[in-house]
């Protein structure tokens, strides 16, 4: 079944801004929630309305739904909601602002927990051919004292008073009563009697991470790599976040780089365009001589095949195009000056040599 256009399924226009988007899905899932519409296909309208908003509230996710449709995403691994409870794990406190309590009921669900992001500087060349990196970073780990349960070691949790140990009350709004989870114990349905002193009751601490990062051939500005797993821990068992590895890389002095093709620039002298020469340009593997042909032109370009970035998963690699210059002295000596003009002679060029003539102007006094 082809998928619906995200900005038709929330009723906004391309160009709409993070508060129309959210406005347009919290009056979707006000209709369709499963809590307040019982009608055939309201989950699966509350479902495909939550996927929408899951993308285009993601500046990433969206750019990559605005350039490729949902052929991209499906690329990146993204597939949408299996069911309901992966959307409230997911939108838990954006649904809390919509309706005033959480919209799960009753004891909290397993979250997953936030995503890192980690920046990345490269050489030009790591990135053209590849590199093992080793990373380090910082971020909240389950409490090794006690074991995420935020209770000191010995102690137990004793029943909440304020729902009995059920982690939930009944609450109205309009027409509506909804179980909701308990505020004295968070939808627990029990409290700690004494914190662990290790984590102060958070059930997790800092702790300082190294992991080793594949930057495959051919990267390029821009680009991230996921690391899964290794972002922030979840709460009440929920799987943890990922780490996102964002690449920066130095700029080439000897090339200018244009997707998997490389641009070398090289001057040229008038009689070395003219003529014709041999050359000595980098690549990527070291110099390699080439042979600049007679009559070469400013901008003209010289392809050596398959000298470029290796191309991603594999596929070869591109071109190096060396692009050429001529340069035209801004002053000669006189004998230069006398060699030009008995070329100009020879070719017939007016170079019109009275005093504040083009040739004056162009060549000045030696």
């Amino acid at each position: 079944m082809e998928k619906q256009d995200y900005y038709e399924v929330l009723g906004v226009s391309r160009d709409a801004g993070e508060p129309a988007i959210k406005a347009a899905y919290r009056k979707m899932a006000l209709k369709y929630h499963p809590d307040r519409n019982q009608e055939a296909g309201a989950e699966d309208k509350f479902k495909v309305c939550s996927e929408a908003y899951e993308v285009l509230s993601d500046p990433e996710k969206r750019r990559v739904y605005d350039q490729f449709g949902h052929a991209g995403l499906s690329g990146q691994g993204f597939s949408g909601f299996n069911d309901v409870n992966d959307i409230f794990s997911n939108f838990g406190s954006i649904f809390e602002d919509f309706f005033g309590f959480s919209s799960t009921g009753g004891r909290r669900r397993a979250r997953r927990g936030a995503d890192l992001r980690y920046d990345l500087k490269l050489t030009f060349r790591e990135a053209v051919f590849g590199v093992e990196k080793e990373i380090e970073f910082s971020r909240e780990a389950q409490c090794k004292t006690c074991h995420g349960t935020k209770a000191k070691p010995g102690t137990s949790k004793k029943p909440c008073t304020g729902c009995g140990g059920a982690g939930q009350v009944r609450r109205s709004q309009g027409f509506f009563s909804i179980a909701v989870a308990c505020p004295q114990c968070g939808g627990e349905g029990a409290m700690v009697v004494e914190h662990c002193t290790a984590c102060h009751g958070k059930g997790s601490i800092a702790e300082k991470r190294k992991v080793s990062v594949r930057i495959p051939a051919g990267v390029d500005q821009g680009v991230r790599l996921r690391v899964g797993g290794e972002g922030q821990i979840g709460t009440e068992g929920g799987q943890a976040g990922d780490l996102y590895v964002f690449l920066d890389i130095e700029e080439s002095k000897e090339f200018e780089r244009d997707g998997f093709d490389l641009i070398h620039r090289r001057v040229l002298g008038i009689a070395q365009a003219a003529l014709g020469c041999t050359l000595k340009v980098p690549t990527l593997e070291g110099e390699r001589e080439i042979e600049v042909p007679a009559g070469t032109q400013y901008g003209q370009r010289m392809v050596l095949s398959g000298d470029g970035v290796p191309r991603l998963k594999g596929t070869g690699r591109g071109d190096l195009h060396i692009e050429f210059a001529v340069h035209v002295p801004t002053k000669l000596s006189k004998d230069q000056r006398d060699l030009l003009q008995k070329y100009a002679a020879v070719a017939k060029e007016d170079i019109a040599h009275a005093s504040g003539g083009f040739f004056h102007k162009l060549f000045g006094d030696t």
